[in-house]
């Protein structure tokens, strides 16, 4: 079973998305910030990664700069999923970026594809 982590500061949409990709046959992991999505990445290995822009603390362009720097980690799928506008620019190097609120078939259509 593939393996998801959903980072994401609001619990709502966390729930949401796991709810969404547990549905569908993904297996899902949450965090709610950079750091603590960081030391999961650190323990358990994941298929592909959504990641909210906007959060307190460190914002998801920083931690998605430190997984870039790791080897192993790296080549992770990263998702964008943000309420920012102009969000497809802040991750160039993510499979892609949705604005909230998304359309929930258009991410499980590009899940599949990434992860097929």
């Amino acid at each position: 079973m593939k393996k998801i982590l959903i980072i994401d500061d609001d619990p709502l949409i966390r729930k949401y998305l796991s709810n969404l990709l547990n549905d569908n046959g993904y297996e899902t992991a949450t965090a709610e910030n950079a750091k603590d999505a960081l030391d999961l990445v650190g323990l358990e290995s994941f298929d592909l990664i959504t990641l909210d822009l906007e959060m307190p603390g460190e914002w998801g362009t920083r931690f998605f700069s430190k997984l870039a720097q790791d080897k192993q980690k790296k080549n992770i799928p990263v998702i964008v999923i943000s309420g920012m506008s102009g969000n497809q620019y802040a991750i160039p190097k993510a499979v892609a970026s949705l604005t909230k609120p998304f359309d929930q078939k258009e991410l499980l259509k590009i899940v599949r594809d990434v992860l097929q």
